[in-house]
């Protein structure tokens, strides 16, 4: 997949220009560089992998490209730290074909969910298939999310982009907003 690909593919998801985002799990940042084409020179956003071959080289493109974007070599799946990230958190996090690397989804979607602001987007992009393989070892269908959402405190997700992977199956593109407090509350004492 190329940039024009991934702007195609996640366009749907963005509300607006500007704010503070990160994409996670962001790899040779295919996915960063369609980020910074829909919010703009005046967002932020966050490009979070955990290979810091991965993180220097896109610091490199960074530093003449995309002065917007901020490299943060970790693993998506502990404890995150953001520089500079103040206020309520984040407006948006992307995971573009990370879930399915984790064992254990429900946690790691809840605590990545901690850095987005109330109201704030998660965008997912995953394989729409049930079997695993080596490099999708534990899919994450469509139709499993509404519970991960839920105990991540989000909305329920809405797929609103499908497209033929060209590994099999088919690629969905989810959104889900992080509930308020109050809102997460009522959701799980009914």
């Amino acid at each position: 997949m190329n940039t024009s690909d991934a702007i195609t593919l996640i366009s749907g998801a963005i509300r607006h220009r500007g704010g503070a985002w990160a994409d996670v799990g962001a790899g040779d940042g295919t996915f960063t560089r369609a980020l910074v084409e829909l919010l703009g020179p005046e967002s932020r956003i966050y490009a979070i992998d955990r290979d810091a071959g991965t993180i220097a080289t896109l610091a490199r493109w960074a530093l003449t490209e995309a002065p917007n974007v901020i490299p943060v070599t970790a693993d998506f799946t502990r404890q995150l730290t953001l520089p500079g990230l103040e206020g309520d958190g984040l407006d948006g996090m992307l995971l573009a074909n990370v879930l399915h690397f984790v064992r254990d989804t429900g946690p790691v979607l809840t605590r990545l969910t901690e850095h987005v602001r109330p109201g704030g987007r998660i965008v997912i992009v995953e394989y729409d298939r049930r079997r695993a393989s080596p490099w999708v070892p534990h899919p994450v269908p469509s139709v499993k999310l509404p519970v991960l959402a839920e105990a991540a405190g989000l909305s329920t997700p809405t797929v609103i982009n499908t497209r033929p992977s060209l590994y099999g199956g088919t690629l969905y593109v989810a959104v889900a907003e992080r509930l308020p407090e109050r809102e997460r509350l009522q959701q799980f004492s009914s």
